[in-house]
């Protein structure tokens, strides 16, 4: 796959495709909704789609992590062990999927993250300050992280609302704040994913490349924007993308 000759005027477009679904991904996840559409269109397999689509969305996401870091909203040594736990939760998860029947998950999780976008529309907890945690950081962010990792590697879409939705509802972070650690961890949980499908030889790497590069772009403009306006733009956006999500879950599987 990876020797696939497009027109370069499809990998410009491609590119610009990379820059919009990064920015989304940055301020509010969810940026596969635009990026895998994309690629199934200009001809690639779905099995294709999945593979260059992990391998250029993680740029994008680290490039946001890293922007995010680089502002200080987010410690990346406190979340070492987050880290480490979503690593080995989605490479099982990856595992599992193999073994497994995941249909139930079909209509499981787009409920799920119908009940992500209810809490994001009132929940009053959503603000541009730190809140009152209910749960130990240090002890109950490795779990989820392991449990939303596993998902990942499981199934996947909707994770970067779940993590959302824990660092908010759970440990009391701003919504700019539990954006930038939601970014870190979905690397992570990212590469597990991608470590399979490179060795596989799934991706496709001319496209690969052309959207890493607009992923690059779109990456650091969400995660500038998401910290310059906070819960003014993450808010509406969290709950769009949860909505559209579920409603390509349910209706377009």
């Amino acid at each position: 796959m990876g020797f696939v000759v497009f027109d370069i005027w499809v990998l410009v477009l491609l590119g610009c495709v990379g820059v919009i679904a990064g920015f989304v991904d940055a301020v509010a996840g969810g940026g596969g909704l635009i990026t895998i559409p994309a690629l199934l269109s200009v001809g690639i397999s779905p099995v294709g789609a999945i593979a260059t689509n992990k391998a250029q969305a993680i740029v994008g996401t680290t490039m946001a992590a890293w922007t995010y870091w680089r502002k200080g909203y987010v410690s990346i040594l406190s979340l070492v062990p987050a880290i480490g736990a979503a690593l080995i939760g989605s490479l099982l998860g990856a595992i599992v999927v193999k073994q497994i029947d995941t249909s139930a998950l079909e209509i499981a999780v787009p409920l799920a993250v119908i009940a992500v976008a209810l809490y994001f529309t009132f929940s009053p907890s959503i603000k541009d300050i730190d809140g009152a945690p209910r749960l130990s950081f240090a002890i109950a962010l490795p779990i989820f992280a392991f449990i939303i990792g596993f998902y990942d590697g499981l199934f996947g879409p909707g994770t970067g609302s779940f993590f959302m939705l824990a660092f908010v509802a759970l440990f009391g972070l701003s919504a700019a704040r539990a954006t930038a650690h939601t970014k870190v961890l979905n690397v992570a949980s990212n590469l597990a994913a991608l470590v399979f499908f490179v060795f596989a030889g799934d991706v496709v790497w001319p496209v690969a490349i052309v959207m890493a590069l607009g992923q690059l772009l779109g990456g650091y403009l969400g995660a500038i924007t998401g910290i310059r306006f906070g819960a003014k733009i993450i808010r509406p956006l969290v709950i769009g993308v949860s909505i559209i999500l579920a409603a390509k879950l349910l209706f377009f599987p």
